[in-house]
């Protein structure tokens, strides 16, 4: 069945009944409770990205990889994610591979694609909370597009700490700066370290943004995150 489902997969296209693929479907879950099914799978649908299938039969198996992929499958999906048809889902499932290898493939791509397949890339940084990326992300906070800065910013917040809190206090210095983007991310930094019961540290980024000189709603949202770490 799963031999006749991969066949059916290279002429897969938008309409195919899913019926025609359900071996695989069924296998993605068996993975979950057998290696040997899970590297199989793996196999098969990296082999499967290599072949000339349709879009959308590379973005079912990109949705499959992100179940069952590892660190194996990181060269496939990379090979996609300069491709504005497949690199959406491409980082999708790079964001739920576990290791270096798919975090570096993200951070190469935040840095050397553009436009908003490079937004894109910085966006799956934030969402891995990847916290080895600080120093790229913090660089591209210094970038002239603006939408690189706020990509950036945002994805520094989702990762938070106070190396990425650190960097956005930094960035709110300079003139080129999204102050916008910055101030989410510094609160969403906050938000982190509060619930890491590290107090201090978000009361000094309350702090920071409480002054007059921010906007109404921005000195509302330190307020109460103030009010938080006194109840903490």
């Amino acid at each position: 069945m799963l031999d006749q489902a991969f066949e059916a997969l290279k002429t897969f296209d938008f309409g195919t009944p899913l019926s025609d693929v359900e071996a695989i479907d069924d296998a993605a879950l068996a993975a979950h409770e057998d290696a040997e099914v899970r590297k199989d799978l793996e196999q098969r649908l990296i082999a499967a990205l290599g072949l000339g299938i349709s879009r959308d039969a590379k973005d079912y198996v990109c949705r499959k990889l992100a179940l069952v992929g590892s660190a194996a499958a990181v060269p496939a999906l990379t090979s996609l994610l300069s491709s504005a048809e497949n690199s959406h889902l491409a980082r999708h499932a790079l964001e739920r591979i576990p290791g270096p290898e798919a975090a570096d493939a993200l951070a190469s791509a935040a840095t050397n694609l553009s436009g908003k397949l490079q937004v894109g890339a910085i966006g799956s940084l934030g969402v891995r909370g990847e916290t080895k990326a600080v120093g790229t992300l913090t660089s591209l906070l210094k970038e002239r597009d603006a939408m690189v800065v706020r990509a950036a910013a945002l994805s520094l917040g989702l990762i938070g700490g106070n190396e990425s809190a650190e960097a956005l206090q930094t960035a709110m210095k300079s003139s080129s700066a999204d102050n916008n983007a910055v101030i989410d991310g510094l609160l969403s930094c906050a938000e982190s370290l509060l619930s890491q019961k590290k107090t201090t540290e978000a009361a000094a980024i309350y702090t920071s943004l409480s002054g007059n000189e921010q906007p109404r709603l921005v000195r509302l949202a330190a307020t109460r995150g103030l009010l938080t770490c006194a109840e903490v």
